[in-house]
This record gives C-alpha cells, sequence and structure tokens, in this order.
C-alpha cells in the first residue's frame, strides 16, 4: 500500500482545490449545498425575486454591487446542480454558479514570551527600534535571524539581504496615510496595540448609533465591514487577518512587538472568512465590492479555494477599473498554476498580483504554488513573525505571509508616487525583483520583490535568451506514452539539437498520479531540468543551455492515470 504523507504548512492561507479553466462551475468543488449565486440582468430584478416560489427556493441575501446585482439563494429540496440548471434558464438570469468555499488555514506556531525581546545594538539610520524587530528576516535578513517556533533564532540559516529591503527603502518613505489597504481575510484586532494607530477610521460614522451616518449602504462601518456577519465590526477571532495586516503596516517605534512594512498606513479590515477560517463566494464578492465603494488603494488577499467564479472575477474587474490593485496569495499546495489554477491568484486581470512564498534561504517555500505565466513574483512567506489578537505575535508560514509583504511594498510605492495604471504598476513590480535562478522557472518575473528597487525603478536586467528569439519545432518522434500508462513503466527518449543554445519543451498535454508518477528532462550531463507530475496543457518546461535532452517517464505500481505527450519544442540557435 502506497504511503501517505502530511505536511502541516503553518498559518496559511490558500486551499486551492483542483484545476479548473474558465467557465467551470462543477458542484464538485466545495461549496455551500443547496446555495447558488445569480447575477441578475440590469433591470430585472423584480421579475426575477416573483419567481423564486417557482423554484421552490429563498432569497438569503441580495448584492447590488459596482460589478451588477446578485441574489444568493437556497433550496433545500434541490440540489445545487438542479438549481443552477434552472436558474439558467430563466430569462432574467445572467449566470448563476455554486456558493464556493474559500479557506484560511491557520494551524500556526506559537511563540511563547517574545514580548520580553529586546532591540538589536545596531540599527540602519530607518530601521525601527521596536523589540520584536530584529527577528523580521522578510524586512531585514542578517542571516541568522529567521524565528523558530519558540521565536529563537538560529545561526547560518538565512541567506544575508535576502529580503524585500525594507530598511534602504524607508530612506526614501516609510508610508503615509493616504494610502489605505483593506486586509480582507478573517477582520483584524483592531484594537492590538502595534495596530490600534494604523486602522482606518469611518470619520463620517457616529460608532454604536445603528444609524447609516454617511449613507453609503453600511450602518457602523467604523473600521471596515463584516460581510460575514452582515455587520460593522471586522473583529478578527482567528489571527489569520492581523497576521497579514501586522506584515503590512504594525507601528514604528512604539517600544512593543513588530514592524510592518508601511509605518505610515490607513488598514481596513474587511472580514469575509469567519473566526474558522471559512468563507462563501457570496462573501467574498461583497468584501471586496465594499472595498472598491470606499475606494481603497490596495486590497491583499491571504486566501483561496473554488473553482472558477465570473462573479469573482467580475468583482475584481471591477476593482481594477477604479485603479485598485488586487495582491493575492498563489496557494500552497506545492503546484503549479499555470496547470492547475489557485483562484483568486490565477485571474487574467491587470490588477492582479499573485504571490509565491521564499525562504529565509533564498528559495521558493516547499508549500508555495508556482507558475511561469501566472504568478508574478516571490516574497518572505515562511517562518514570518507578526501581531496576533489579544496583543500577542506569532509565527505563521504560507503565501499568506508573502501577500502582505507584497502589498505593504505596493503602499509604499503609492505613498511615493500616488497611483500608477494597475498593469504599469505590476510591470513596474516585475522589473525590478532581485532575478535568482530559484524564481526564473517559477514565478513571471523571475526574481523576488525588492522594495528599494521598486521604489526607484531600478530594473535589473535578467540573463537568459530573449523571448522573441524563440523558433518552435516539431519533434523528429514524438514522446507518448499509453492512454492510460502501465503500472512500474519506465522508458526515455534522447533528443538533439545540433548548434542549439538554448532548449525548452511544450507539453502539449500530461495527466499523471501527482507526486509518485513523474515526466522527467535532463540535459546532456545528466542534470535534472525538471521533473514534472499532475495534470495540464501546453506547458513549456524551463529552459536550458543544451544541444541535447532526454525525456524520461516513470511510474509506480499503484493508480495509472491518462499519461503525456510531447510534439514540439522551442529552440534558440
Amino acid at each position: 500500500m502506497k504511503k501517505t504523507t502530511f505536511v502541516s504548512v503553518l498559518g496559511l492561507a490558500v486551499l486551492s482545490t483542483g484545476a479548473f479553466a474558465k467557465g467551470t462551475q462543477s458542484t464538485e468543488i466545495p461549496h455551500v449545498p443547496g446555495e447558488v449565486l445569480v447575477k441578475v440582468k440590469p433591470g430585472f430584478m423584480g421579475k426575477f425575486l416573483a419567481k423564486k416560489s417557482l423554484m421552490g427556493a429563498e432569497v438569503k441575501k441580495q448584492l447590488n454591487t459596482v460589478a451588477g446585482q446578485y441574489v444568493l439563494v437556497k433550496s433545500n429540496a434541490k440540489s445545487t446542480a438542479s438549481l443552477i440548471s434552472d436558474l439558467k434558464s430563466l430569462p432574467e438570469v445572467t449566470f448563476a454558479e455554486p456558493n464556493f468555499i474559500y479557506k484560511a488555514i491557520d494551524n500556526v506556531q506559537t511563540v511563547e514570551g517574545m514580548l520580553a525581546g529586546t532591540v538589536r545594538e545596531a540599527f540602519s539610520a530607518s530601521a525601527p527600534r521596536d523589540p520584536l524587530y530584529g527577528k523580521l528576516w522578510g524586512l531585514n535578513n542578517t542571516g541568522s535571524n529567521e524565528p523558530d517556533r519558540n521565536g529563537n533564532t538560529s545561526p547560518n540559516v538565512n541567506v544575508q539581504g535576502a529580503d524585500v529591503a525594507a530598511e534602504q527603502a524607508w530612506g526614501i518613505t516609510k508610508g503615509s496615510k493616504r494610502v489605505v489597504v483593506a486586509v480582507i481575510d478573517t477582520g483584524i484586532d483592531y484594537n492590538h496595540p502595534d495596530l490600534k494607530n494604523q486602522m482606518w477610521v469611518n470619520s463620517k460614522e457616529i460608532p454604536g448609533n445603528g444609524i447609516d451616518d454617511d449613507n453609503n449602504g453600511y450602518i457602523d462601518d467604523i473600521h471596515g465591514w463584516n460581510a460575514e456577519g452582515n455587520n460593522g465590526n471586522p473583529m478578527d477571532g482567528n489571527a489569520h487577518g492581523t497576521h497579514c495586516a501586522g506584515t503590512i503596516g504594525a507601528e514604528h517605534n512604539n517600544g512593543i512587538g513588530v514592524a510592518g512594512v508601511m509605518d505610515e498606513v490607513q488598514l481596513m479590515g474587511v472580514k469575509f472568512l469567519s473566526d474558522s477560517g471559512s468563507g462563501s463566494l457570496a462573501d467574498a464578492v461583497e468584501a471586496i465590492d465594499y472595498a472598491t465603494k470606499m475606494n481603497v488603494d490596495i486590497m491583499s488577499n491571504s486566501w483561496g479555494g473554488g473553482g472558477f467564479s465570473q462573479a469573482l472575477e467580475d468583482s475584481i474587474k471591477a476593482a481594477k477599473d477604479k485603479g485598485i490593485v488586487f495582491v493575492a496569495a498563489a496557494g500552497n499546495d506545492s503546484s503549479n498554476n499555470d496547470s492547475r489554477p489557485s483562484y483568486p491568484a490565477t485571474y487574467q486581470v491587470d490588477n492582479v498580483i499573485s504571490v509565491a512564498s521564499h525562504t529565509a534561504g533564498d528559495i521558493v517555500s516547499s508549500f508555495s504554488n508556482t507558475g511561469k505565466r501566472n504568478v508574478h513574483v516571490a516574497a518572505p512567506g515562511s517562518n514570518i513573525l507578526s501581531s496576533t489578537p489579544n496583543g500577542e505575535y506569532k509565527v505563521f508560514s504560507g503565501t499568506s505571509m508573502a501577500t502582505p509583504h507584497t502589498s505593504g511594498v505596493v503602499g509604499l510605492l503609492i505613498a511615493k508616487e500616488g497611483r500608477l495604471p494597475v498593469l504599469e504598476l505590476r510591470n513596474r513590480l516585475m522589473a525590478t525583483t532581485t532575478p535568482s535562478a530559484a524564481y526564473r522557472k517559477t514565478t513571471v518575473a523571475g526574481g523576488r520583490v525588492n522594495a528599494y528597487n521598486f521604489l526607484t525603478d531600478t530594473r535589473i536586467p535578467r540573463q537568459g535568451p530573449n523571448e522573441r528569439d524563440w523558433r518552435v519545432e516539431q519533434l523528429s518522434e514524438v514522446f507518448e506514452t499509453a492512454h492510460p500508462y502501465l503500472d512500474n513503466t519506465k522508458t526515455s527518449k534522447t533528443y538533439t539539437f545540433p548548434g542549439a543554445k538554448y532548449v525548452k519543451f511544450v507539453i502539449e498535454k500530461y495527466d499523471t498520479e501527482s507526486g509518485y508518477d513523474f515526466l522527467t528532462l535532463k540535459d546532456a550531463k545528466g542534470v535534472v531540468i525538471e521533473k514534472i507530475s499532475g495534470k495540464g496543457e501546453n506547458y513549456e518546461t524551463d529552459y536550458t543551455e543544451t544541444q541535447s535532452v532526454t525525456v524520461e517517464f516513470s511510474s509506480d505500481s499503484s493508480q495509472t492515470k491518462w499519461g503525456a505527450v510531447i510534439k514540439e519544442v522551442k529552440v534558440i540557435y
């Protein structure tokens, strides 16, 4: 019997649940049973509501969003698939999809006794003097300051300088109170001593009077909104959102705790994930819409799951149309988002910045999703110390932690230069990353976020081939397994390309037992170029400087699947 390995990814964040192409809304994907989110055509809401009884459904929520009008309906008598089918047949309906479930995973490392930490003796002029600042390797990696589960640091585990270059950036700006970052998550402990002075405050609303004083459609939204509870109290009962908020903007030089990427910022709590760490599509749409209507500068999103949702994509597009940046965690499945999309990070919208996690050792974190075409940058995400509710501090790991590092860096630029066109900003963020071979085949940028380069628009030339020079060629002999392949298969073919400088293969289709059956590509010296498992189509491998590549396929004695086929290669001579 095959062994099953369980890996606990600490503190994270994103749970993706399968490969879903655009337009796929399978009811096999985790969703709230019997609940369907319906987009109603403009001007047809009355007619639609009049028909709800014909379907045996009740209305749970109505949403009048920037992207359109939605109704969340529930049926106790019909299956989700049957209800969707009935709804799609109505002329008033634009589309209907399951009320997908999204999650934040909150397995944490508790750090005991850390408030007694001491200030480092040596600081740069811009470094904050907060007791735990010396443990924040993501801001300033000294080579020996990555905290373990007890908050202690170990020597020689880090790569000095493998951080977001925060101290250099702070010599230019530490942020601005004009910049508002919405933390769309489990909420924020807005009473936390490191965050209470950083919270966004709706000055037009009178706290606790039960009246929508500013007529924005939300009652008592003092520090943000709670879409899950349908109230103005985005208090965090989980810890995940508060941890993300601290990385973005914990106060500097207040004599306690940690420091955020930004010292000057307004943090808006937008809660749609419950205290148990899960939330629904309908609540996610409401949360994003609230932040869009309040015209925040950045949305920080350390959550995921579900399949492709047109409603969620439309909400993100509405934010894009207002110039709002949408930073999203790539996911914690150790998978490739190019072949197995993780939402919302994989939506093809110009304001989406998808973030992988890297370690203090300057490599991609073992749990992190990657994607040469769909994950834009990497940022610190392993063993990150930050604020948690009730004045505490804990160490979490995940792309959830890499996301707020990136959100904070984007906030620094907006503080310095104001809002830029979202695509221009994303391209600049990628072009100014610190390049490294560790990120070359795992992110679009081929590098990790560097705040100083970003602020100064310092673009480091990338080594390697020019994308315009690739030539597509058909393989002299197609590489193809049996469909399905057999147990204990091992086959290989070697291809030569005389005079080639760079070579990469295009895998037309692969479907193997993930983690057990592999396609492996090796160069002429036998060095592994890439090892591929799982499922995908039209996947481009990493390039290699060689004139000979061996392609191997191997399977174990367990489950068999479709297999693989490779017909094309790209070459630069």
